[in-house]
Order: C-alpha cells, then structure tokens, then sequence
C-alpha cells in the first residue's frame, strides 16, 4: 500500500469533535506543513469542529506558527498542553474563556502518551502534588469553563499521588526525515526524537489515523532498517512537505550540529557583556559542581552554560534538555530544545523517567514570581498565560534547585563599576510578591522533602527555609533597604550580616572558576 499522499488529502482523516495529538518542541519536530492544510481546510470549508488538541511541549513561534494556525473559535473546543507561551494566539482564546483549557506537566503529559498506548487507566505520579494542578487548588484548569476534572487525587499505600487520566486519542500529526511508501520512518535529520513513537502507538491503538510529515520520500527496503524510528505498521498517511515548511527548528533551516552530523568549536560561543543577565548567570555557575547531571531552562538559564563556556568548565558537568538531549551545549531562543555536540539522543519521555526519579543534581530554572512562602509561578499572570512546561517535573525532583532571573521586571537598568552594582532605574513589576498568582513550585513540598532551594538575582541571593525566604547574599554597592527590601512586598529572614555575593561576579574578566576542579 503507497501511504504518500498530499497534505489537503491527509488532513481530511480528522474528522468534527476528533482529539488530535501534536508533536514538537518550539519549532523542532512539529508538523508545520500539516498544521497550515488544517487551517486552511476549517476557514475553506468550516471543518472540522470542536476538536481537542493535546500536546507535551509548548509548539510555536510567538506569532504564528505552530499551535496558533489550530487558534480558531469552533475549530478548537479544548486543548490540554504542557507549554502555552509559544502559541499566544491559543493563550489568547484560553485566557478569555473561549475554548476549555488545561495546563498538565509536559513529563506527565509525555507519559501519559505511553499510558494511552498501553490501555492504562492513565499515569499516577507524585508530579504536581501542592501545584496548581493539584485537584484541591485548581487541578489544571486555567478558565471557568474548564469543569471536567481530568487530575484526580489518590491514596496508594498510605501516600498522595495524582492520577492524569487516560483518553482515547484519534489522531496523531508527527514529523520524520524520511519515510518510504511503506510508512517507514527516520529521523536522521530531526534535532530531537521527542515522543513520536509514543504518540503514534498511543493513536493506533485507539483506533485512530497517523499522518506523518516527511522531508523526502525513499523507495521501500532503501531505508536502513536500523535507522527505521517508526515502523509503517503505526502510519496511516505520510506527506512530503515543502522546504519552507519543515526548517529544523523555527529560527533555523539546517544546523548540521543539531543533527549530530558535526562538532561545534567551543570558542565559537560568544562572551555575555557584563550586565545584569551575565551576573545572574556568573552567580549561578558558581553552583555548578564536577560530574553534575543538570537541566537548564529557557531564557535567563541560557546564561549559564555561557558562562561556564567562558569559564571553560562547561566539560566538567553533563547538561541536559528535557527533549532528550544529553551532554553538549544546549540552544536558545527559538531553537531551544536542541543542543549542540551533544552525546546522545533519547526520547522525551524516558528522559522524564530520569528526571522524576531524581536523577538530577541540579537544575536552573526561571523565576517570574516569589513569595514568602517561596512559591514560585512561571505558568500565570494576569495578562498572560505561559503555561508550566517541564517546571514542575524538574524542579520538583531535582536535588537541587536554583531559580534565577532579575529583582524586578520591566525595564530595570543597572550600571557596574568598579566591582560594584548601582540600580540606575528600578523595574516596573514586583517579582517578589506576598502571594503567587499560581504555585507552579510549592515551596512548602520542597521543605518537606528537605530540598535545598536558592532564589538568585542581580543583587541579592535567598534561601528557602522552614520559616519562609532567608537574604543570604547581597551585591556589592546595593542598599539592602532602598534597593533590596522597598521592592519586595515581604519582609524576608535577614541574618545580622548577609554575606557579600562574591566580588569577582562583578568585574569585566574571567573569574578564574576552572581552578575550583582542578
């Protein structure tokens, strides 16, 4: 059987009210050129309706691709995703009410795949325990609309676990590299394997179709069967896409390093000027520790494995990205996800299965908000809906957690001199708030499990203790009263003296931390 077909012809096998899973991370493995014949079919024709998308990852561009082709009222009835930021136009129709919605960690979304595969009742977990997910605060519904409890809270063996529960999923849209007439697939080119095995298992036995999109087609026998990551046994259609529709990542066509095919030269990685990002990440890789095994998060958390390049230890620790990369040097902004000279490739959710049994050392995550409960929320804001991601799988396993980002938000400036930090114009937004608007990290959990946590910023470092949020750290030339404790709605445990962050943090040359491994 020839499963080649065109991408307006395999679209047509999801039908009004089908729930369809979608793979990606960002831009990488997601099926534009599928994603673009949907949309065009609902605004030619008004079909299909009322469909359920859900997904592990956050799959967009912030503007228009990915997810947001699939943001259209009556087209969409509910999504269920782990990572919402990238698709704005999506956040847009949760945020106002007009389509269900639910944020799920991506690990257990991930798993929850391989769970839907197996005919389980779903996945059980102790992942989400005192979070926003948690059924007794709001169980992952992120609007009114939202009613049907999808998490439930049950007792095994005396313990607390949360029960993601199954469903039947009808379609899958999966990307490869190269498939055969057959539907044999490879994905010798794709930067990350993500759950493509997991999803398509998970749709075939639910009785539904797989549509996979392909940068070129092979005869069938030509495709090393070693190299073969889906079996045609799982495909029902397989489409060709255009060039301009299957880039590597959405910042880039074909990166080489992404794909394994070579090694990058570590000099080619530029130095951080000194400013507010570089201290925060110098602070940070003061934390890293030889043979450590850590994750690190978008955004501010870049900074870190940038320093350390710079510092030239980046050898002596293992970083990892929860799409399954191992080793190397992570990437960021629209191609994050991926790494370069990387070690090995694995899928996303048996990388998770690492990660919740707490096989981190260490992990830097980002911090939009605190509280003197340390809680911390990256997943919602008034205005904005990013959505939890991997946050609450790593940060609530990880033996060590690091949240790093600047004091305030929104236009803060800051000057270095002479060693020390002047705060020229203060940010417009408290991040360290009485009261989180969501716990997308319980810091009570983290003291009852004894999990060591830092909060670090700019100009000043805290620890979480029993009794809520301790200064343990404040930067040279800052005024712990004017520019520490005014901008914060809380007053922390402050020591007699809290210890100088270290001086070397705020010069413009190598702080010399290789010596610390020799």
């Amino acid at each position: 059987m020839n499963k080649v077909t065109s991408a307006e012809e395999a679209v047509k096998a999801i039908k009004s009210g089908s729930t369809v899973a979608t793979e990606g991370f960002v831009g990488t493995g997601f099926p534009e050129e599928l994603a673009i014949a949907l949309e065009r079919r609902f605004l030619e024709t008004g079909e299909p309706r009322d469909l359920t998308f859900i997904y592990a990852a956050g799959q967009g561009d912030g503007a228009g691709k990915g997810l947001n082709h699939f943001a259209h009222e009556v087209l969409v009835k509910r999504v269920i995703g782990g990572h919402w930021n990238l698709a704005p136009k999506m956040g847009r129709l949760a945020l106002e009410g007009k389509i269900e919605a639910y944020n799920l960690p991506q690990g257990c979304i991930s798993h929850l795949f391989r769970d839907i595969a197996g005919h389980r009742p779903g996945h059980i977990t102790h992942v989400g325990l005192k979070t926003f997910v948690d059924p007794r605060n709001t169980g992952g519904k992120m609007n009114d609309r939202t009613t049907e409890d999808i998490v439930e809270l049950v007792r095994l063996g005396g313990k607390e676990y949360l029960w993601y529960k199954s469903l039947p999923i009808d379609v899958a849209l999966l990307r490869g590299t190269t498939a055969d007439s057959n539907g044999n697939v490879s994905v010798e080119k794709e930067a990350a394997i993500l759950e493509i095995v997991q999803i398509a298992e998970a749709v075939k036995n639910s009785g539904g179709k797989v549509i996979v999109q392909v940068e070129r087609i092979a005869e069938p026998g030509s495709i090393p069967a070693r190299k073969i990551l889906l079996p045609g046994l799982f495909v029902d259609y397989v489409v060709q896409a255009r060039p301009e529709n299957h880039w590597q990542t959405f910042a880039e066509q074909f990166n080489p390093a992404y794909s394994g095919e070579i090694r990058i030269p570590l000099a080619a990685i530029k130095p951080l000027p000194l400013d507010e990002r570089k201290i925060i990440g110098r602070r940070a890789a003061m934390e890293l520790k030889p043979n450590s095994i850590i994750n690190l998060g978008i955004g501010m958390p870049e900074t870190v494995s940038m320093v350390a390049s710079e510092e030239n230890i980046l050898n002596f620790a293992i970083l990892t990205v929860e799409a399954g990369l191992i080793g190397g040097v992570p990437a960021g902004g629209l191609s994050f996800g991926v790494s370069s000279n990387f070690e090995c490739i694995m899928d996303q959710p048996s990388l998770f299965d690492f990660y919740d049994g707490g096989g981190l050392d260490l992990a830097f995550l980002g911090l939009a908000q605190a509280d003197q409960a340390g809680n911390v929320n990256v997943s919602k804001m008034a205005t904005r809906f990013p959505g939890a991601g991997g946050f609450i799988n790593i940060t609530q396993n990880t033996k060590n957690v690091f949240f790093i980002g600047t004091f305030t938000a929104g236009n803060v400036q800051i000057a270095v001199e002479n060693g020390r930090l002047r705060i020229i114009r203060e940010g417009k937004i408290r991040k360290f708030v009485k009261s989180v608007e969501h716990i997308t990290f319980s810091g009570s959990y983290a003291v009852d499990v004894g999990q060591p946590v830092l909060y670090i910023t700019e100009r000043a470092v805290f620890r979480l203790t029993s009794r809520g949020l301790q200064l343990i750290e404040v930067a040279p030339g800052v005024d712990i009263r004017k520019d520490i404790l005014d901008q914060m709605e809380f007053m922390p445990l402050i020591p007699q003296d809290p210890a100088p962050m270290d001086e070397r943090i705020f010069h413009d040359r190598i702080m010399n931390l290789r010596a610390a491994y020799a």
